[in-house]
Order: structure tokens, then sequence, then C-alpha cells
């Protein structure tokens, strides 16, 4: 009997997430789910799309990014859903935008204004407001968020340089246990920031607990990612192990000329740690990388781009050393004169960039700044440049291996069961894309430009981005961490122990 579904993708060639070999069939879906997929030439659709000559593959998960705001704000997700991504992960490296019981100080505490400068955005009294925002108002992606740990700090605490007192940490813990119990996934710390810095290990170790209990996942911006990247990791890994949690390594690099090819060794170090608890890390596929703009990170970078600036918004997009040229001062002046404002720090090399993308248990995350009035380009080209600078043209991984660590790995890491595959009876989140076309075109002088290859975006079965544009559904669903037997981290261990850490 022949069998109707409501949308049928034929010809194409599917790349499931699993990090199998490609194969060519037919993709059917009924409803949110993906119904059948093989050789259904005898079956019809409501709908029906002609894949010939494009990947099949499922929705890329961007595992790091910063999106809490324009979930709400911008909810087409352009610069999302333009690359392919089907789902994000919010409330990275310890800023959340919420909860905030308490009205927000204006101006926003720095790193907490890269997510709203102007404080209106830090309006949900607690972490199950905002959940329930997200659900109320969907955007064209899934998302699921973090508790940032330096929200919390700046919430309870009246001195910021100073670790937390016994009633300060009681105050955080009830705040996470809120958080978890509304559907966050864990808790996010951003230690290399300047109101983090004085939290002990301890202190964290303390704010975390409470996540025990659901099997919260800590996801660190770690203390250090130069010279002393190696006493970071170390902390990192006593945080899951004093806890019993998984430990998320944001954004792994080497920053500074003085930490360049470090990256053999801590790729050892945190293979030989898979083995013993549950570590996880994700990269940016550039050698730039973008925060608040300090002092002490302009010194070390060989060059400097502003992203913004509250007090001088015309140096947005211009070279650090040409501002100080106009000023007619010295770098320390000219930073100075333009605080609060972010920056693009050009301080990693790109052996130390490919060798920790080539890591097989290393997964992709954008860790782009959506209001940004200068982005760095990985807000629109990460999963592209992915795809195609660093597997179809350097020959980095392949596709399969790409695809892989932007789904299957992914979800499989952070808990999200029935994504990140093509499969029957998995949610149809699906990226169609020209293999051979597909190229980010987002630079650092052109930073919003769209990225080429995209065909189509499915989330949740409905389509979010054809024929180059937004369709304006908004199908996007609150995740949460969840656990199943083949998704389970421990599952991989003997072939991470594996992993080649040289080149």
């Amino acid at each position: 009997m022949t069998q109707h579904f409501d949308l049928l993708i034929r010809n194409g060639t599917i790349v499931d997430g699993t990090g199998a070999a490609r194969y060519e069939g037919d993709v059917a879906v009924c409803g949110e789910r993906v119904s059948r997929i093989g050789e259904l030439s005898d079956c019809t659709a409501t709908r029906e799309i002609d894949a010939k000559g494009l990947i099949v593959a499922p929705g890329f998960i961007d595992v790091h990014t910063h999106d809490d705001r324009m979930l709400l704000a911008e909810g087409d997700m352009v610069p999302k859903v333009s690359q392919g991504v089907t789902t994000v992960v919010a409330g990275n490296c310890g800023i959340s935008l919420a909860p905030m019981p308490v009205p927000v100080s204006r101006p926003v505490l720095p790193p907490l204004d890269l997510l709203d400068a102007s404080g209106e955005w830090y309006c949900y009294r607690s972490f199950a407001e905002y959940l329930a925002a997200l659900g109320e108002t969907p955007a064209a992606v899934n998302a699921a968020a973090y508790v940032g740990h330096t929200t919390l700090r700046a919430i309870v605490m009246d001195d910021l340089d100073r670790p937390a007192s016994a009633a300060e940490v009681a105050r955080m813990q009830e705040m996470v246990a809120e958080a978890m119990e509304a559907g966050a996934i864990g808790v996010s710390t951003g230690l290399a920031y300047p109101p983090a810095r004085a939290a002990t290990t301890e202190e964290v170790i303390e704010v975390c607990r409470p996540m025990v209990p659901h099997d919260g996942l800590h996801a660190t911006h770690m203390r250090d990612e130069g010279e002393a990247t190696m006493a970071s990791l170390d902390e990192t890994f006593a945080i899951g192990r004093a806890l019993g949690v998984q430990t998320l390594i944001s954004h792994h690099k080497l920053a500074g000329a003085a930490a360049h090819g470090q990256s053999v060794a801590t790729l050892r170090v945190i293979a030989d740690e898979m083995i013993r608890q549950k570590v996880s890390l994700d990269c940016y596929p550039y050698t730039a990388s973008s925060t608040i703009l300090t002092l002490e990170h302009a010194e070390s970078s060989g060059r400097t781009l502003i992203t913004w600036s509250r007090k001088r918004p015309e140096f947005s997009g211009r070279d650090l050393m040409d501002v100080m040229s106009e000023l007619g001062c010295s770098m320390a002046e000219a930073v100075a004169q333009l605080q609060p404002a972010g920056a693009v720090y050009f301080r990693m090399h790109e052996d130390d960039v490919s060798r920790i993308l080539s890591f097989d248990p290393t997964m992709i995350g954008s860790d782009g700044l959506p209001h940004d009035e200068f982005p760095h380009p990985r807000l629109w080209g990460t999963f592209p440049r992915v795809l195609g600078h660093y597997s179809r043209d350097r020959g980095l991984f392949t596709l399969e291996t790409a695809v892989h660590k932007m789904t299957g790995l992914t979800a499989a890491e952070i808990g999200f069961v029935d994504r990140g595959v093509l499969r029957a009876g998995a949610f149809a989140d699906i990226t169609l894309f020209d293999a051979g076309l597909i190229r980010d075109q987002a630079t650092f002088e052109e930073p919003t430009r769209r990225a080429e290859g995209i065909g189509a975006v499915l989330v949740n079965g409905v389509s979010v981005w054809e024929g180059d544009a937004p369709t304006g559904a908004r199908p996007g669903r609150v995740l949460h961490r969840q656990r199943s037997p083949m998704q389970a981290p421990g599952a991989n261990t003997g072939s991470r122990a594996a992993v080649s850490t040289a080149g």
C-alpha cells in the first residue's frame, strides 16, 4: 500500500550524524519526526523537496552561544539558520540572562553587557520565567541554556573582588537549584573574567553542587587559556571529580605566542582524563577570539579589532592601532577612552586550531556575540567554515566526521535524545547543503555576510530557511538534558582514549 507523508526529501545524499559513510536515499517526515529513510519512490507526500546533488544531514547544534537575548529579540535567528543551525546552547561563560531577581545595575557590569548593555532584557526574576518566555515566544531554532555563575555572583555579592562568603554561596545554591528544577542543563563558569576571578575552586564546587541530582553539566571558560592552561585544566578536572559531573571545556584554545603549540600537550592530558571522568570540549574554527576589551588581552594580541564601544561608537570595526594613531595616545589610554567596549583578538596559531578541531571528541561551537555592532565572523560563518574550509578544502577530516562533530556527537554529549541524527523516530531537525559549494563568506572586514551553500533548514519538521531567506516560522522548543543508554558519555570512552593528539 502506498504510504503518504507530510514531507518527502527525495534523491539526497544522506550523512546521518553518526559518522557513518554517506548513502543515497529519501527522507520522509510526518509531523515533527522522521518517519522513514530509504528508497521511497512508491510513496507520496503533501510536500516534496528534490535534494539531488545535496547533502541531507541532521540540523547543526551550536554547542556554545551567547544567544540568550537573540532568541527572544530576533526570533528568526538568521545568523544561525542561514548556516544550517537548528539548536543553540546559551548561557555560556558564566553569563546568563536569568535569573535576575533584583534590578540590574546600570550600566551593566562587563561581561554581562555582552548579552545586554541596557539592562532591559535582564528582567526575568527566575530561570523558570526565562524558559517560560522562550516557550511562549518560540524562536526559529531549539534552545537549551545554562545558568551563569558570574550572573549569580553579580546578584548576591556587594564586592566581586573576593571569594563568596558561606551565606553568599548558599544564596547562589538556591538559585542554581531553582534553575535546574526549571530545566537548565547545568552551570557555566567564566573564571577568566574579572567578576569571577576571585572565586575559589571551592566556591565553584559548592555553587554547582545543587545540579548534581539533576545530572547537570559544568561548562567552563577556564581561568586561563594561555601559558597557565595546564593549571586551568587541572582545576577544571578537579571541579568535575569533586562533584561527579560532566565537565565541558569551552572554546579550547591556546592564546598568546608563549602558549602556541601547547595543544599537543593539552589534548594528550584531556584524552587521558577522559578515561577517568566525563570530560567534553568544543572549539570554533578561527585564530581570533572575541570578548570584552581589556588592556591585558590587547597587549598580548598581534592585532586587535574594536567590535563595539559605548563611549566611542565611531570606532566600531576599527583596528586598535588606528584608533591609537587617530587619538594620539598610548594603548592603555585608547582602551580607557573606549570603555566599555568589545574586541576581536588575533592571539592563536593555526596549528593549534587545526589540531584541536581534528581531535575526535571536539564539538563545534560558534561563541558568536550577536549584539556586537561589528561582530566576529564566527557568528555567521562557523559551521560552513568547518564543512568548507577545514573539511573539503584542507582535508582535515571527512565530511561525515565534520557533520558528526556538529550533530550526533554534540547531542550525545549534551543529552539531547532523538536529536543530532537522521533516523526513523528522530526529530526532523534537518539541514540540506551543497558539499561542493558550502563556504563561509563572513570576514573580519565584512562579518555579517551570509554563508553560501545552505539549501533548506527544517526544525521539528517545519521549514525555517528556504531560498536564501528565513520563512518566518518559529517552531523551536526549549530542550532539556536527558540521558539514554545510546547517549551516555562514557559509552565512547575507549575510542576517545585512543584518539591521536600528534601533529
